[in-house]
């Protein structure tokens, strides 16, 4: 199993997660995160660390953001790794908890 990042990442981009990732599974876009399910161990350091709840087990995505499976593993393909923390997006705040943010995806 691997943990995937579901729409409430899109405009947000919070890094919190990506430094206790012992894989470097995370890959960043200009306004997203995916993990690489070939990467991720399930090790279950990245969930916790998430301050907007945008990162779920495989088997727990909640209804409606099951596309982020494929998507985490698509973007995850041609996006870089990132490893280290950095400020989130300008307007992240005004972001959160927004739903339906897919088409607002910049890939």
């Amino acid at each position: 199993m691997t943990f995937v990042v579901i729409d409430n990442c899109i405009k947000c981009k919070y890094t919190d997660c990506v430094e206790v990732c012992p894989v470097d599974a995370f890959h960043e876009g200009p306004n997203f995160l995916a993990i690489d399910p070939d990467e991720c161990i399930d090790c279950t350091l990245c969930e916790p660390e998430c301050p907007i709840n945008a990162i779920y087990p495989e088997d727990d995505v909640p209804a409606g953001q099951e596309g982020f499976v494929a998507l985490n593993a698509e973007l995850a393909k041609s996006w870089p790794v990132i490893t280290e923390r950095k400020d989130a997006l300008p307007d992240a705040r005004e972001w959160e908890g927004k739903p339906d943010k897919l088409a607002l995806l910049q890939r």
